[in-house]
């Protein structure tokens, strides 16, 4: 769970800067670990793929709650 976020605040930050496996890399992941947390990432809807910069995948956008929705 620990790495799940800090792979999600690490692909926030790059703003599709960096491939998806670097950015993994770069906090001690190896491709397979990565691949799994990008699945997870998708199934809860916090990340989409999207052909982006050097990345394929952007974070999405946190519903505005002031609208009553």
């Amino acid at each position: 769970m620990e790495n799940k976020n800090r792979y999600y605040n690490l692909l926030k930050e790059d703003n599709g800067q960096h491939n998806e496996i670097d950015l993994g890399e770069k906090i001690g992941l190896n491709e397979e670990e990565t691949m799994e947390i990008i699945s997870q990432l998708l199934s809860e809807h916090r990340i989409e793929y999207e052909e982006n910069k050097a990345c394929n995948y952007r974070v999405l956008k946190k519903p505005n709650k002031k609208n009553g929705r």
